[in-house]
């Protein structure tokens, strides 16, 4: 009898291991991915020492607030470029998906007869993009006076205003539900891999303990 407990017990164990490394291995996949670089969007120009780095991790709000600076430009591309006395300070504009570039525009929020925005040909996800001039909109200086460009603060700016390009974030970058399910969906694997742990070590001993009660009878 002793004989077929040690065996009963050995093969227990043998169960119980790879139960766990199988747990453990369950464990270290399930285990959180580094979030990926928040998108946002880095401005540069007159008055700024170094660029100003908005991201959508701590600066949602900024973020998108530039970015609408720039929504919709094809539809009001101007026929000419201004002269460039009346342009005033420039600001460029990069906007990021994670840390790699992907639009680039500069802004003229002074410019005369109304905030000004260029598309250069040249941009850094390689696109082929025609050069153009667009009405930029009213919102503009304020925008990024707010974003932290030294401007003078305008007080009869309103809203909006025309101008505007497509979207150049890419909408689930900008989405956090998807992390979150995707780390509820890991959590959830992991504990019913160790429930199961549990029922073979539960059921192991169960099975030791009725045998050294029927031979003990």
């Amino acid at each position: 009898m002793v004989r077929q407990v040690r065996r009963l017990v050995a093969v227990l164990a043998t169960t119980l291991a790879a139960a766990l490394s199988v747990g453990f291995a369950g464990a270290a996949h399930a285990a959180p991915k580094p979030p990926p670089p928040p998108p946002g969007v880095d401005i540069s120009g007159a008055g700024l020492a170094e660029p100003l780095r908005l991201r959508t991790d701590t600066q949602a709000s900024l973020v998108n607030a530039v970015i609408d600076q720039v929504n919709f430009l094809g539809r009001t591309a101007t026929a000419t470029a201004p002269k460039k006395a009346d342009l005033g300070p420039k600001y460029t504009v990069v906007v990021l998906a994670g840390n790699t570039p992907k639009q680039t525009y500069d802004l003229y929020p002074k410019a005369v007869g109304g905030p000004r925005v260029y598309r250069p040909a040249k941009q850094p996800d390689s696109r082929k993009v025609t050069a153009a001039w667009f009405l930029g909109r009213l919102s503009m200086s304020e925008t990024l006076r707010t974003a932290g460009v030294p401007l003078e603060r305008e007080f009869d700016t309103v809203s909006g205003g025309i101008g505007g390009g497509e979207r150049v974030i890419p909408e689930d970058s900008l989405n956090p539900g998807r992390d979150i399910d995707e780390a509820f969906g890991e959590l959830q694997r992991l504990l019913l891999l160790n429930v199961a742990v549990v029922l073979i070590i539960t059921t192991g001993l169960a099975g030791i303990a009725l045998l050294i009660r029927r031979r003990t009878r």
